[in-house]
């Protein structure tokens, strides 16, 4: 390493304290999509406090800028929001909010992120151009990143890049890799329509729970019987809304589901036999059947292959790389990847030892703390390494 490089980890392993302390701070006070006033105004403090310039984006987004001098732009990228689920760890920082908890790791994220604006503030003098710090809503819903494109905050950026903490992986592992590393998510929601009434009389009824069953079996069928079997592809229907008592048959049935795959085109094939199965399901119980498809699909996340290479070369200066796993997992970071060449890391930080197992969305997740400054490190890495090439 160079001694801008040693100083960096230096500093990096220097606000370990920092940078947990951040974090615990943000994950005993989650907040949801768009709701992230309480985060953003930390992370504006923390910004300024750095000398970093601020811009509001996304509604509750912030993004710093650290301009040493012209030449490339370089952007690093955390979200923010948490999730809708009620936290069971027994720890001091556990979430002060009822039903909500950061159980995705998006509080390391904003920790590690602001500890890399400070590490970048100290080696202002050796960035060869800008670095933007996007600190982005609404991953989990409603597409943040989306907003932050369409707002033109990564109109003028040469690369971007992204670190999600990974509990399947080993504390202190970095992992990349190049082309498709998450697949895109869309939502949909199935609608039954029949007629209702007394459970004792179903032949009085033109009962929607009927078709139900059939077509949720006949929608794996499709994914078995249409797809190519080398195509990876998941649709997962685990949300059904029907009578609420044992002796009412509905008037209608809401089946909510997620179709997950990295082929944009297979997206829409799935897509049209699902709306077929619905329809010609439901029409042989008497029922009406459509398929509604949610607003926004998060496109799949594809890294740019050289910069995943880049990735690998720069983390193997602080400690073990791995290539990636695909995953069926969606990530709203693929919108900036449609829009700006980049790449998508993963930062292990599974801990056996400290029972540290539980997977994300779960109300028992948590992060290896020790782990982050390996993310504040390779944030402030990338972005020197990358100005300077």
């Amino acid at each position: 390493m160079d001694p801008v490089e040693l100083r960096i980890v230096d500093l990096s392993k220097a606000l370990s304290d920092y940078v947990i302390r951040i974090r615990r701070d943000i994950h005993s006070y989650p907040e949801l999509a768009f709701e992230e006033v309480r985060t953003s105004k930390l992370v504006e403090e923390e910004l300024r406090s750095a000398g970093f310039e601020v811009v509001r984006v996304a509604k509750t987004g912030v993004v710093g800028i650290l301009k040493a001098r012209e030449g490339k732009v370089v952007a690093l990228r955390a979200d923010m929001d948490a999730l809708p689920i009620q936290e069971e760890n027994d720890v001091p920082y556990r979430s002060k909010v009822p039903g909500k908890m950061h159980a995705c790791g998006h509080d390391a994220h904003v920790a590690m992120l602001l500890g890399a604006a400070r590490v970048l503030a100290e080696i202002k003098e050796s960035l060869s151009g800008t670095v933007k710090l996007i600190f982005q809503p609404a991953e989990e819903k409603n597409a943040g990143a989306k907003l932050v494109v369409e707002e033109g905050a990564v109109d003028d950026v040469n690369a971007i890049f992204g670190i999600h903490v990974w509990s399947e992986l080993q504390s202190g592992v970095i992992a990349t890799r190049r082309g498709p590393m998450n697949a895109s998510s869309t939502s949909f929601v199935i609608r039954i329509k029949g007629k209702g009434g007394h459970a004792a009389h179903p032949e009085l009824t033109n009962d929607p729970t009927a078709p139900a069953v059939d077509i949720y079996n006949a929608i794996q069928k499709v994914v078995t019987r249409n797809v190519d079997p080398f195509s990876p592809v998941v649709v997962s229907t685990p949300r059904f809304e029907t009578s609420k008592a044992s002796n009412v048959i509905p008037d209608q049935v809401e089946i909510y589901g997620t179709l997950r795959t990295f082929d944009m085109a297979l997206r829409d094939k799935i897509l049209a036999r699902i709306e077929q199965v619905v329809k010609h399901y439901a029409a042989a119980w008497e029922c009406e059947g459509t398929l509604e498809v949610g607003e926004i699909t998060y496109p799949p996340v594809v890294n740019t292959p050289e910069l995943a290479d880049f990735v690998l070369s720069v983390a193997s200066k602080i400690g073990p790389t791995a290539e990636a796993t695909m995953s069926m997992g969606a990530e709203d970071f693929s919108f900036y990847l449609q829009k700006v060449p980049g790449a998508f890391i993963s930062l292990g930080v599974r801990n056996e030892d400290k029972g540290i197992v539980y997977p994300h969305h779960h109300p028992k997740f948590d992060v290896d703390e020790d782990a982050l400054w390996r993310g504040t490190a390779l944030h402030a890495l990338l972005a020197y390494n990358y100005l300077k090439k």
